[in-house]
């Protein structure tokens, strides 16, 4: 059995926070991701020459803490800020929020900062958490392919049903966490070889099926013609368990007639992503949540109200925790 200090479940925005901040401290940490890189749900596809923001598709900085460090990853050429022209198609809701003052991407893609903070530490990738228990002081974590790791200390990073499953129901935090839901999310994934012309750069949708239109290849730092259509929360859990062909079939249309300019242009690339767990419905109001009998922190943007910046900020409060523990 391999063992570590600190193990560290999900290479996303929470997961790798953490994790560099207990390594700048002096930890030993492992990053444990069921994926193939870093990212969570700021990744990005690249597929048949194209690459795409699938996940996340801006952030934004609002705190002093996150503006400052944001502005060292836009000197490092990690981030720039987005200012696409965007159309509001039907009646804004009234929780929409306050529009931000400055939108941001990773460049060359969103999962630029992620491969940054993931390159100085030890991750293991399509590294698939089954099952574990803390038994003898010891957190036993094994993988869906019969691995074990022993670690004093875990941060669990997971989406809040995931992580319910993982801990139990029966467990200190299980009220806590059973209590968040979380939406899901189809994502419609589009290409061509030549720019369309007259075409918008990004759209709100606040009816139908869809929520969100973009331009993705008109980001800062991107080249190609792709697109990105994002479904409703509400249309995504309706066709949860449709097909890719089936979602596609039901999503071109609207994209369509939201881009009129790909009438008669046969796309070079036309595929789909499930986000099962996009984003929480009711998000707790806490940076992180702490089992301290287990060295156990429970961490992730729907603990800290669904942006990227609650992530960042539920990570490092969660190894913030962890580094005030000696034993």
């Amino acid at each position: 059995m391999n063992r570590v200090e600190c193990a560290i479940i999900g290479a996303g925005w929470a997961g790798l926070s953490a994790a560099s901040m207990l390594s700048a401290c002096g930890r030993e940490v492992l990053v444990l991701e069921k994926a193939r890189g870093a990212g969570g749900r700021s990744a990005t596809r690249r597929q048949a020459g194209f690459s795409l923001d699938h996940g996340a598709q801006y952030f934004t900085a609002r705190s002093d803490a996150f503006v400052q460090q944001v502005q060292a990853w836009r000197d490092l050429g990690l981030v720039q800020s987005w200012d696409p022209s965007i159309e509001v198609i039907g009646d804004r809701p009234d929780d929409a929020g306050q529009r931000p003052s400055e939108r941001l991407v990773g460049t060359p893609g969103m999962n630029a900062v992620l491969g940054y903070l993931a390159r100085p530490l030890a991750c293991r990738y399509g590294w698939h958490l089954a099952a574990m228990q803390y038994k003898d002081g010891q957190w036993q974590l094994e993988s869906a392919a019969g691995e074990r790791i022993e670690a004093k200390h875990l941060v669990l990073t997971a989406p809040a049903p995931q992580t319910l499953q993982l801990i139990g129901k029966t467990h200190p935090l299980a009220d806590r966490v059973g209590a968040v839901r979380m939406a899901p999310c189809w994502t419609l994934m589009v290409g061509f070889d030549r720019r369309l012309d007259q075409a918008p750069e990004a759209a709100f949708v606040n009816s139908g099926p869809v929520s969100w239109l973009a331009r993705n290849g008109a980001k800062p730092g991107r080249q190609e013609e792709s697109w990105i259509l994002q479904a409703s929360g509400k249309w995504s859990s309706a066709h949860l368990e449709a097909s890719p062909e089936a979602v596609i079939e039901a999503l071109w249309p609207v994209f369509l007639e939201l881009v009129p300019a790909a009438h008669g242009r046969r796309p070079a690339l036309k595929t789909v992503h499930r986000w099962r767990y996009a984003h929480a419905d009711n998000p707790l109001d806490c940076d992180f949540l702490a089992c301290a009998d287990q060295r156990l922190a429970v961490a992730g943007d729907w603990c800290a109200g669904n942006r990227i910046e609650g992530a960042w900020r539920s990570g490092r409060a969660a190894a913030a925790w962890l580094t005030q523990r000696a034993d």
